[in-house]
């Protein structure tokens, strides 16, 4: 690890070719994270002194931005040399992010076979577990003895993405079970297949959805599973390296959403500026819109406020606590809807903790807020001669909003779900805004009440 780093502070645009034997010796996810903070042109002089081989395998763990980047750079003749050499999954994650003009253009890079099979892994849906499982897969019949299997293992399985798991197949190429190397590793040599199988397997189908597919692999630990079709041929495995870079993206996804912005594929500072302003420029658009509601309740309840403007001063305590109990529900229906552990048929026992949630923390709030009217109004003589009407206004105002907020948001996640949207376009910013316009109703309607014949 010193080596590494003490190589890496030793390097200029000016000295790499004198240190590329070590460089191709280094370890290899240092490298990887050499090359993601060096500049532009170090991140192209770098990956051009790697050998084919090492190239290869950095090449498929950096960030599409920086892929792209060295594809433009990169003579034709590499550029088709490392394509082809590149896992058909990690090849289609590339193609797949790229503009058609220049998925076409690389295309005409790869060998016919390899072409013949980028073309049908992009043919499947976008998102798909057909888009991320690689053919590269060992089968074996159930026939075989643990000594042909053995074999079978040392002769093709450097071609596999993994040995760790092997499949059975019958004749007509459709699964009928998964076994674990180590299953034939400590049998006897002339013991079949067949004795060792208990046809019991995990499948993902090749037009699952990628949730679908990251929820499997957690669900079941495992580090790959075989990817079939409706009639159970099957067709690749997905490895638990892609389906961990899927989950991160989608993680990522969410977040970008959940914080009011479009998603994007780049790193924040990959990203081009104006891109990342329109994705963020659509949300704060809709969500200005939404908060011009906010001066419309306000402008309806001007003769009360002109009546008892010391409401207007605990009007942003009460819309904020009311929008932050929203976005903490929302956070937590969405995370949970992610991870499978709330269903739409919950949405009842969901309702009901959140009723409770919300009448209990806006007891809190609301307990708080009328002890600091009291003390207050006792030492500083504030808020006038009303000032416990003043305060148990406050104090039920924002058990109301805070009980309405924790409700929107915490159900809003389960109707977006329920009409086939994403959950995280419920994001805290859409849930706030919306609290911040009802909370306003709320506080008056309060006020109205409690106040009506003597400041109101």
């Amino acid at each position: 690890m010193t080596s590494n780093h003490e190589l890496f502070s030793k390097l200029t645009p000016e000295n790499i070719s004198q240190f590329s034997k070590q460089l191709n010796a280094s370890f290899l996810f240092d490298l990887i994270a050499f090359i993601e903070k060096s500049p532009p042109k170090m991140k192209f002089l770098i990956f051009k002194n790697l050998r084919e081989e090492k190239a290869v395998s950095v090449f498929e763990y950096l960030s599409f931005g920086i892929q792209k980047e060295i594809l433009g750079k990169l003579p034709s003749e590499r550029v088709a040399s490392l394509l082809n050499a590149l896992s058909p999954d990690d090849r289609t994650a590339l193609l797949e992010e790229l503009p058609p003009h220049l998925m076409h253009l690389l295309l005409k890079y790869l060998s016919p076979e390899e072409r013949a099979l980028s073309i049908r892994l992009l043919g499947y849906p976008e998102n798909s577990v057909g888009r991320l499982m690689t053919p590269d897969y060992l089968a074996i019949r159930v026939d075989w003895t643990v000594k042909e299997v053995l074999d079978y293992i040392r002769r093709y399985g450097h071609e596999s993405e993994t040995v760790n798991v092997i499949y059975a197949v019958d004749e007509k190429g459709k699964l009928v079970d998964d076994f674990r190397i180590k299953q034939f590793l400590f049998a006897s040599l002339d013991t079949k297949a067949e004795d060792l199988a208990d046809h019991k397997f995990i499948s993902l189908n090749v037009n699952d959805n990628e949730e679908n597919a990251i929820n499997l692999f957690r669900k079941y630990a495992r580090i790959a599973l075989p990817v079939v079709d409706a009639e159970g041929l099957m067709l690749g495995i997905v490895t638990i390296d892609d389906i961990m870079n899927a989950s991160v993206a989608k993680d990522t996804e969410d977040i970008q959403k959940i914080g009011g912005t479009l998603a994007f594929k780049e790193t924040y500072l990959q990203i081009p500026i104006l891109k990342l302003m329109r994705k963020r420029s659509g949300w704060l658009v809709v969500l200005f819109l939404g908060e011009l509601l906010t001066a419309s309740a306000m402008g309806f309840f001007q003769d009360e406020l002109s009546k008892a403007v010391v409401l207007a001063l605990f009007l942003p305590l009460i819309i904020s606590s009311g929008g932050n109990a929203g976005s903490q529900a929302s956070a937590l229906l969405i995370r949970a809807l992610a991870l499978e552990e709330v269903q739409l048929r919950d949405w009842w026992r969901v309702v009901r903790r959140e009723i409770f949630s919300g009448v209990f923390l806006g007891c809190v709030l609301g307990t708080i807020g009328f002890f600091r009217i009291i003390i207050w109004s006792l030492v500083f003589s504030m808020y006038g001669m009303h000032w416990l009407l003043v305060a148990f206004t406050v104090c039920f105002a924002l058990i109301g909003v805070v009980l309405w907020g924790t409700l929107a948001g915490a159900t809003l996640p389960l109707l977006l779900k329920w009409c086939g949207f994403d959950p995280a376009v419920s994001s805290a910013p859409f849930v706030a805004t919306l609290v911040d316009v009802t909370g306003i109703i709320i506080y008056f309607s309060v006020a109205m009440l409690i106040l009506r014949g003597t400041l109101l």
